[in-house]
Protein backbone atom coordinates (compact mmCIF):
# COMPACT_ATOMS: atom_id res chain seq x y z
CA UNK A 1 0.00 0.00 0.00
CA UNK A 2 1.06 3.28 -1.14
CA UNK A 3 -1.09 5.77 1.03
CA UNK A 4 -4.42 5.33 2.14
CA UNK A 5 -6.15 4.99 5.66
CA UNK A 6 -4.11 1.80 7.10
CA UNK A 7 -0.81 1.79 9.00
CA UNK A 8 -0.33 -1.64 6.99
CA UNK A 9 -2.48 -3.05 4.17
CA UNK A 10 -1.54 -6.25 2.68
CA UNK A 11 -3.63 -8.08 0.29
CA UNK A 12 -3.11 -11.66 -2.15
CA UNK A 13 -4.94 -14.08 -3.53
CA UNK A 14 -3.88 -18.05 -3.91
CA UNK A 15 -5.44 -20.11 -6.43
CA UNK A 16 -5.52 -23.63 -6.25
CA UNK A 17 -7.15 -26.49 -8.51
CA UNK A 18 -9.68 -28.53 -6.25
CA UNK A 19 -10.77 -31.57 -9.32
CA UNK A 20 -12.28 -29.31 -11.90
CA UNK A 21 -12.73 -26.39 -9.75
CA UNK A 22 -10.49 -23.33 -9.33
CA UNK A 23 -10.58 -22.21 -5.26
CA UNK A 24 -8.93 -18.81 -4.13
CA UNK A 25 -8.11 -18.16 -1.02
CA UNK A 26 -8.07 -14.29 0.54
CA UNK A 27 -4.79 -13.29 2.29
CA UNK A 28 -5.44 -10.23 4.10
CA UNK A 29 -4.00 -8.63 6.89
CA UNK A 30 -3.71 -5.16 8.00
CA UNK A 31 -3.01 -2.62 10.83
CA UNK A 32 -4.71 0.51 12.00
CA UNK A 33 -2.73 3.86 12.89
CA UNK A 34 -3.08 5.52 16.42
CA UNK A 35 -1.76 2.78 18.14
CA UNK A 36 -4.38 1.33 20.82
CA UNK A 37 -6.98 3.27 19.94
CA UNK A 38 -6.26 1.65 16.25
CA UNK A 39 -5.80 -1.83 17.77
CA UNK A 40 -9.07 -1.49 19.65
CA UNK A 41 -11.36 -0.50 16.07
CA UNK A 42 -9.75 -3.21 14.94
CA UNK A 43 -11.37 -5.86 17.39
CA UNK A 44 -14.20 -4.44 17.58
CA UNK A 45 -15.91 -3.63 14.20
CA UNK A 46 -12.93 -3.39 11.92
CA UNK A 47 -11.84 -6.84 11.35
CA UNK A 48 -15.63 -8.34 10.87
CA UNK A 49 -16.02 -5.27 8.30
CA UNK A 50 -13.12 -6.45 6.23
CA UNK A 51 -14.12 -9.78 6.46
CA UNK A 52 -17.53 -9.02 4.88
CA UNK A 53 -16.34 -6.63 2.61
CA UNK A 54 -14.06 -9.45 0.61
CA UNK A 55 -17.15 -12.08 0.87
CA UNK A 56 -19.15 -9.74 -0.78
CA UNK A 57 -16.95 -8.54 -3.19
CA UNK A 58 -15.34 -12.40 -3.93
CA UNK A 59 -19.08 -13.54 -4.32
CA UNK A 60 -19.49 -10.55 -7.20
CA UNK A 61 -16.90 -11.72 -8.64
CA UNK A 62 -17.11 -15.49 -8.66
CA UNK A 63 -20.51 -14.86 -10.16
CA UNK A 64 -19.61 -12.87 -12.85
CA UNK A 65 -16.97 -15.23 -14.15
CA UNK A 66 -19.34 -18.13 -14.04
CA UNK A 67 -21.92 -16.21 -16.16
CA UNK A 68 -19.28 -16.08 -19.00
CA UNK A 69 -18.63 -20.03 -18.52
Amino acid sequence: MVSGAFKLFKHKHIFRENGDQTVMTDVLYFESPYGVVGHVANTLFLRRYMENLLKKRNSFIKNRAESFV
